[in-house]
């Protein structure tokens, strides 16, 4: 029988999944702004707000890393795992905003590429928000990581299928600027999902 003699500090638990379960709520807001007659603004200023308790669940991982005389586990990885969930918050944000701050979503319609990556990174949080409980145990997480990366590739297939369709022609050269920016935080929040599941496949292996 394996015996930890680490204490379990259950709040660190908490937090990775409030964390995680923010950004579950960051990509309902994106698919929001794909639909008609969307209230750009307001949905613009939900994920702001969202971001903003991503924040505040940071520093307050922080905080608990820095008034913690032993932590569940190693605390370089505590700090690595809480700024990469909130990294994934900000590009979450910063789509949301440069589609309306640019204007975008009053096109006739989003191309259909931005559509799939956006489907990949709701993918993406979902799986991420159903694994961090399972931190606890350091159990059943093997499929959470080969999942996201799974994603992750096809959100770089669309990535660059869009790329081909933004410098088809199709677009104003103005317009292809803006979108190639979205087109850019998209990419890299499905990046960022992957180094949370890295991550987390570091921790895993460290703990068996």
């Amino acid at each position: 029988m394996k015996f930890s003699f680490r204490p379990v500090e259950g709040v660190f638990y908490d937090l990775f999944t409030k964390a995680s379960y923010n950004l579950v709520k960051g990509t309902e807001l994106l698919n929001e702004l794909t639909l008609p007659g969307v209230d750009v603004q307001s949905v613009s200023e939900r994920l702001s707000d969202v971001e903003h308790d991503s924040d505040a669940i940071t520093h307050e991982l922080y905080k608990k890393i820095n008034s913690t005389f032993i932590t569940p586990f190693d605390r370089a990885d505590i700090y690595s795992l809480g700024s990469q969930l909130d990294d994934v918050m900000d590009h979450l944000e910063a789509v949301g905003n440069l589609l309306y701050l640019y204007g975008l979503t009053e096109l006739p319609s989003l191309p259909r590429e931005m559509h799939e990556l956006i489907t990949v990174l709701d993918q993406q949080a979902r799986i991420t928000a159903d694994a961090m409980p399972r931190l606890r145990s350091m159990k059943n997480l093997e499929d959470y990581w080969i999942e996201i990366n799974r994603l992750e590739n096809d959100g770089d297939r669309a990535y660059r299928m869009l790329l081909v369709r933004l410098f088809s022609g199709e677009y104003d050269a103005l317009t292809v600027l803006k979108m190639k920016e979205v087109a850019d935080e998209l990419e890299a929040a499905c990046d960022a999902f992957e180094h949370v599941a890295n991550t987390v496949e570091t921790i895993a292996v460290k703990e068996s």
